[in-house]
């Protein structure tokens, strides 16, 4: 057994059994690609490596071929490769991935020149509709260049993507290999939530004492980051409003920060909620704001007194203004009865869609039960790690209540 399929599906199925070209060419950051590979590949992907000669003096073929357990295609042969991976044949791979693309192989494609093994692929996938993404990779000051930036247009034209750079010290780098893969699965993965559009309200808030301190509480963000991600992944468009937890939220996951209770009413207030077809609600928003104190409070005073009052609730405020969204509400408690019944309390006081009960252990934890109960009182349970969880819930958000 080939060491690639030691490690193909350990993150996840959701490109099994699809086939992807990676198509490499002469660019410093072709050094990314061995990683790339092994990444799709722990996704479920075959990668079939296709290279151009310039790409050859940058990594050589036996590191692709190593990554991938496929010998890269260098040059074209009697065998045909770009009509049998590419052209209109009964079993065509799923996607062309080109990925880094220097300037010069843009902008032969866009002008179908067909001179390596890349181009004649990607004008083959081009005639054959085959999906093709393309990922830049070079110095800042080419990206920029007129005729390049038309190129690039007159290929969106075409259907194809590309996915951006990053800029850092005048060069246009590669993408991330993180982003890289989730772009991928949104285009050739499950797709169970295309076309939709998909909020999720998740982190913690700060609720302030005095000029210094907070209330606050144990949030990690870690399902709402992972909910997120798994959304984007079944191909929705993913809006995300995350508070002030340290889970890191991927790049490519359109973010907007909130501090407390007040910033999130104002978000509902201010954005057409109803737009969204789902509104995940699983933030740890405070159920007691203090009454703040101007300045610090003196450290050396012995004895100290904070005033709360209770927070307005904010599942009751989305749903008046997302009339038609379905919502799915979170509920936490100690015991597993006792957050399954506080879960039916809430659909009995507002009009939720769904709610997801778990207990007090899942904080901190690595793995965690959660119970969902929708509104015809039936209730499903999902056990694993945070990740698995997740992606459980967003299939049964795209499966059970489309």
């Amino acid at each position: 057994m080939h060491p690639a399929e030691e490690i193909r599906g350990v993150k996840s199925n959701f490109l099994k059994d699809k086939r992807i070209v990676l198509a490499v060419t002469g660019s410093i950051a072709a050094v990314e690609t061995i990683r790339l590979a092994r990444e799709l590949i722990r996704h479920g992907a075959t990668v079939i490596p296709v290279m151009t000669p310039a790409a050859t003096r940058i990594i050589h073929p036996d590191a692709l071929w190593f990554a991938t357990g496929k010998q890269p295609i260098v040059e074209l042969t009697g065998e045909t490769e770009h009509v049998s991976f590419c052209g209109r044949v009964k079993d065509p791979v799923d996607l062309l991935l080109i990925a880094p693309s220097t300037a010069n192989t843009i902008s032969k494609i866009a002008l179908g020149i067909d001179d390596t093994a890349v181009t004649t692929f990607a004008t083959t996938a081009i005639g054959s509709k085959r999906p093709i993404i393309i990922v830049p990779a070079m110095h800042l000051s080419m990206y920029d260049h007129d005729i390049l930036q038309e190129n690039v247009r007159r290929l969106k034209k075409q259907g194809i993507e590309f996915i951006d750079p990053f800029f850092k010290d005048n060069k246009a780098k590669l993408a991330s290999n993180e982003e890289i893969v989730a772009r991928v699965i949104k285009r050739i993965g499950p797709n169970q939530l295309h076309g939709k559009k998909v909020l999720i309200i998740g982190g913690s808030t700060e609720e302030a004492i005095d000029d210094v301190r907070c209330l606050t509480n144990k949030s990690s963000g870690k399902t709402a980051v992972s909910l997120a991600k798994h959304a984007y992944f079944n191909g929705a468009t993913v809006s995300f409003w995350y508070g002030q937890s340290d889970t890191i939220v991927p790049n490519f996951i359109q973010t907007t920060r909130f501090t407390n209770v007040s910033d999130v009413k104002r978000l509902v207030r201010e954005t057409s909620l109803d737009s969204f077809d789902y509104i995940m609600v699983c933030a740890a928003l405070s159920d007691y704001i203090p009454e703040k104190k101007q300045g610090k409070i003196d450290s050396t005073t012995k004895e100290i007194s904070i005033h709360t009052h209770a927070a307005e609730k904010i599942l009751p405020l989305i749903r008046k203004h997302a009339p038609s969204s379905k919502i799915i509400g979170f509920k936490l408690a100690e015991t597993k009865k006792e957050a399954i019944t506080k879960a039916q309390q809430l659909l009995s006081e507002i009009p939720l869609n769904a709610v997801v009960a778990n207990t007090i252990t899942s904080i901190g934890s690595t793995e965690h039960t959660v119970w969902i109960i929708d509104r015809s009182d039936k209730t499903i349970d999902f056990t694993g790690s945070k990740e698995e969880v997740t992606k459980n819930i967003i299939s049964f958000v795209a499966n059970v209540m489309s």
